[in-house]
């Protein structure tokens, strides 16, 4: 019963895995690319300049840029610069605009406070959306991508109890030995961060709760926008006065702040009825000074008078608990050598997910090794692996270099970044059906490795943030993309080079495989 069991969650774990490895593959590394998205948007945005910070400095030439261009607006919104994010963000709602209709975004440089004409690009948003919304329309690729989350915690349970040697097999690593080694290093990867695979799986699941189990919402409100209220502490504006009135300095506003939560960082600051006597000023809480992702740590000030109206609500435990998970999740809250780590971290995810999809078709190939012809299931499967694989890091290098050489007045420039990725992404397919299987994936990851090694000289080129610059200006979100690029460039080199190489003693190796037991080779033995 014992062994009937296991088998059952081997099969489970191996189709599972297969199924839906693909589409996890992508999920997996669009999101661990999304822990540096304020990094990639920096490098994406050249035109935009990295300058020592000075919060309260910021916010008063936010102010005065709204009150000179947004004065009659009936709202604004600014998101001050940080350690990661060189621009200061302001927005505006016209007064009676619905929805996004009406609303008007600035980039502003954060020391003159001058409107920065930047290039129009999605960067590092774009592969955080697509994380959990794979460029689907709302809400089918946030349910898709929900699904997959389950399948992933699905697949790490089943994993645990398939392998019952599993922390044993982490000790063991044995190279050169084709499928064994892949099955090693499978298995030590997927144990060395199981932890964190682990929570990374059961957070999404927490994120998207709202959408998994809304019976309890549907109960308790009447819709779903009341409960985004209160959960994030929001409140509805007031009606504006008629009387105008001046605005009190926003810096005078945060300088309280600071006297209430000295070191206290702001991520948001929403100004309502802004020049009018019933003016609100509502400052958030920057998610990075908290593990636990909370929107509903503000202050709310009457802006005519500068008096401060109420503080946001301390959290339930429930909620708290549920915010903390979101906030893992997303590691807002990590410095830079723990976001690093997070990154890391999520390439081991990754890497798990594609060497269970190499180890299921390279069984089976060596049951055909001998045949002049591969069946078709298994060349389907090849393609979609290499595809989905190698493809895939071509569609992310040519997001990067259409940023750089389509023209910057270009109209639409930003849909045609995406266009790029997701053609070039396309196009990775037919190669991989028409080309054979190993000489497919050399040469798909040898492309893959000229694209991002030029990466540095390609921006070094078209802009004045070249790696040599960059680092003297100390701007090391610039310094460290390109650094990236090269090393994965390097990487993939390495990794073409060892598909160009035939394999040594494939006979050897397929006898021994054929012969060796099955849980060797990713499940276990049958009853």
């Amino acid at each position: 019963m014992k062994e009937g069991f296991r088998q059952a969650m081997a099969w489970l774990h191996t189709w599972t895995g297969l199924i839906f490895g693909w589409l996890l593959f992508a999920i997996f590394l669009t999101g661990t690319m999304s822990y540096f998205k304020e990094e990639i948007t920096h490098w994406s945005q050249p035109e935009v300049r990295s300058h020592p910070l000075d919060a309260a400095a910021s916010l008063g030439l936010a102010q005065q840029y709204l009150q000179a261009n947004a004065g009659n607006a009936g709202s604004w919104f600014i998101r001050l610069p940080n350690e990661r994010e060189a621009a200061l963000n302001v927005g505006w709602r016209e007064e009676g605009s619905v929805g996004r209709r009406g609303f008007v975004s600035r980039k502003l440089d954060a020391q003159s406070g001058q409107a920065v004409v930047a290039r129009d690009s999605r960067g590092g948003d774009f592969f955080y959306r697509f994380h959990f919304q794979l460029e689907m329309p709302h809400p089918w690729g946030r349910w898709l991508s929900t699904f997959c989350a389950f399948i992933m915690l699905l697949g790490l349970v089943t994993g645990i109890i398939t392998h019952k040697k599993i922390f044993k097999e982490f000790f063991t690593f044995r190279p050169g030995k084709g499928q064994r080694s892949w099955l090693d290093g499978h298995n030590a990867i997927g144990v060395l961060v199981l932890p964190f695979h682990l929570m990374i799986s059961y957070s999404s699941l927490v994120l998207f709760m709202y959408m998994v189990m809304p019976a309890g919402i549907m109960a308790s409100y009447d819709n779903s926008r009341e409960y985004f209220n209160e959960v994030f502490g929001q409140r509805e504006a007031p009606r504006a006065a008629g009387i105008p009135t001046s605005l009190v300095a926003l810096p005078e506003l945060y300088a309280k702040v600071r006297d209430q939560v000295p070191g206290a960082r702001l991520g948001w600051i929403e100004v309502q009825n802004p020049g009018d006597l019933n003016s609100r000023v509502i400052m958030t809480r920057a998610s990075a000074d908290s593990v636990a992702f909370k929107r509903s740590d503000n202050w709310t000030f009457d802006g005519a008078s500068g008096e401060q109206l109420s503080r946001g609500k301390p959290e339930s435990t429930a909620m708290l608990v549920s915010f903390t998970f979101a906030g893992l999740h997303m590691g807002n809250f990590a410095d830079s050598w723990l976001r690093w780590l997070y990154f890391v971290f999520g390439l081991a995810g990754t890497a798990v997910i594609g060497t269970g999809l190499v180890m299921w078709l390279g069984k089976r190939q060596l049951k055909h090794a001998k045949s002049d012809s591969m069946p078709t299931e298994l060349r389907l499967v090849e393609v979609l692996n290499i595809a989905s694989m190698s493809g895939l890091l071509l569609g992310v290098a040519a997001f990067f270099w259409a940023n750089r050489l389509v023209p910057v007045t270009m109209e639409g420039r930003a849909d045609w970044e995406v266009n790029s990725f997701l053609l070039v992404w396309a196009l990775s397919l037919p190669h991989a059906m028409l080309r054979p299987g190993r000489r497919a994936w050399a040469e798909q990851l040898a492309l893959g490795a000229l694209a991002f090694a030029l990466l540095p000289l390609l921006n070094a080129l078209t802009t004045d943030h070249g790696l040599v610059r960059a680092i003297a200006a100390n701007d090391w979100a610039m310094a460290g993309f390109d650094l990236t690029a090269l090393a994965v460039g390097l990487f993939l080199a390495w990794a073409a080079s060892r598909m160009m190489r035939a394999p040594k003693l494939a006979d050897k190796r397929v006898s021994r495989a054929v012969k060796a037991p099955p849980e060797t080779l990713g499940e276990p033995e049958a009853n």
